[in-house]
């Protein structure tokens, strides 16, 4: 399932699970553009993937500059083939201390902010008809909730009620909309919860470790192939049975 000759957009590619999709689509083939509200680091990204790639800055809650994204990897390639949709932000805050700000901010990210990259790549996936649309989504809110992230896991389950609707809106034009929903992914931003914390997480998931942002990258690469075509309107769990104890007391219990 290679992806040579396609472009790839990844949002918030610069760092952690976008950093990890990036990099597995450019090691197979695909010329990659890392967009990040971080252009410096975005730039570095770009310039340590394997294959071809570019930065461009971007502010996915703003439709001009997911606009002027889609219309610079145009002038640069001419065309888009795959768009991964992951810029996202995860801040916590509980329900007592959740402001309208704090809620907003997270959907003006995680939802509007899928919905305006996608809006801004439609039309040239549509003039081509070929399109692969990939979605960060979670496994929290559509799954399973933890305390201080019901703004966060509503987004996701927002993610995920749009791309069924997107994906019947386009399927004529041979563009596919899925989603990865990821479980708990080692990445930079855990490390500041202690390693003792890391332990509790790691002794909930069945496979006994956190996922790697190339996990959630292998599987964005799947829906982002041509092989794929046919799959559409889903969504992909990829959190290392994290989800499938009904309790503890089961993970107890394969430990006997």
């Amino acid at each position: 399932m290679g992806l040579k000759n396609n472009v790839a957009i990844v949002t918030g590619g610069a760092s952690g699970i976008g950093r990890g999709i990036a990099s597995v689509l450019s090691e197979k083939g695909a010329r990659v553009v890392v967009a990040d509200i971080d252009e410096e680091t975005a730039t570095k990204t770009a310039t340590e993937l394997p294959g071809e790639a570019m930065a461009v800055g971007v502010d996915v809650t703003d439709p001009a500059e997911t606009e002027a994204l889609a219309e610079t990897v145009i002038e640069e390639y001419g065309q888009i083939d795959v768009l991964c949709a992951n810029a996202g932000i995860y801040p916590s805050k509980s329900l007592e201390e959740m402001t309208v700000e704090d809620w907003d901010g997270v959907f003006d990210i995680n939802a509007k902010g899928v919905m305006l990259s996608v809006a801004a790549c439609l039309p040239h996936m549509k003039n081509k008809d070929y399109g692969r649309i990939v979605i960060t989504s979670s496994i929290t809110g559509p799954m399973v909730g933890y305390p201080g992230w019901a703004h966060y896991g509503a987004t996701k389950g927002a993610v995920n009620g749009f791309l069924r609707t997107a994906a019947i809106e386009v399927a004529n034009w041979d563009i596919t909309v899925n989603a990865v929903m990821p479980g708990n992914i080692e990445t930079g931003g855990l490390d500041d919860l202690g390693e003792e914390y890391l332990a509790k997480m790691r002794s909930s998931i069945p496979k006994g470790e956190l996922g790697t942002p190339e996990d959630i990258g292998h599987a964005a690469a799947f829906f982002a192939s041509e092989e794929a075509g046919y799959v559409t309107g889903t969504t992909l769990v990829v959190d290392g049975g994290q989800t499938l104890p009904e309790s503890q007391l089961a993970l107890e219990a394969i430990e006997e």
